[in-house]
């Protein structure tokens, strides 16, 4: 059993995976056209890209996708894009992850790229009310999704002590592995909860994101 360290969080690095713009989202092909999902993932992950940057919290960004244009917008804001073609998404977090860690990284915080409310205040909130868990055994938190089943965010310090399980049943997944190494394990609701994902989604969504267009 893998024992966790103290956790860390002078440099907390983000890592947004998606997997491409126009490839993102198909599950709402019944409410938007193609072109339309394109400009809603799109704002997104602006949106995110603007987030992670202006956070006083956070060190840097890695977006890794299997899309070379959503690469290219993570350059534009100054983060890292990472092009990857491993098959899965959690395959692909950790190799962002590596990249953060030879980057000093001391903390990595998972953000999708579909946050109906992502802003650099609510992560910086974030990041602050996790940090007043034990900093002695290292640290598990995770904004859990609005049906409580999934996590929207997580972080994580040291950054390796646990493996990212995104998927079905992830909040208590991640949950059972801060517990198998013995770190601390928070779970914050707030603003976060709220990821984008289906046509209910959408329709909760529209007031926080505006003009899918700008």
């Amino acid at each position: 059993m893998r024992v966790a360290g103290p956790a860390d969080l002078s440099r907390v690095w983000a890592i947004v995976p998606i997997r491409g713009l126009a490839t993102a989202k198909t599950r709402l092909g019944g409410e938007l056209d193609a072109e339309e999902r394109l400009a809603l993932v799109t704002l997104l992950l602006r949106r995110t890209l603007e987030a992670t940057r202006d956070a006083a919290s956070i060190s840097g960004t890695v977006v890794v996708t299997m899309d070379p244009a959503a690469a290219a917008m993570a350059k534009a804001h100054g983060a890292v894009g990472l092009v990857d073609r491993l098959p899965g998404l959690n395959e692909a977090i950790r190799a962002a992850r590596a990249v953060a860690v030879a980057k000093e990284a001391t903390a990595v915080l998972v953000v999708p790229a579909d946050l109906a409310r992502v802003s650099a205040a609510n992560l910086d909130a974030f990041i602050e009310s996790a940090g007043r868990s034990s900093a002695l055994t290292g640290l598990v938190a995770i904004v859990p999704d609005r049906h409580l089943e999934g996590t929207n965010v997580l972080l994580v310090s040291p950054p390796t002590i646990v493996d990212p399980s995104f998927g079905v049943g992830s909040r208590t997944g991640h949950q059972a592995a801060a517990g198998l190494v013995g770190a601390a394990f928070t779970e914050i609701r707030g603003p976060l909860t709220l990821d984008v994902d289906t046509a209910a989604d959408l329709l909760l969504a529209e007031a926080g994101l505006g003009d899918r267009g700008g």
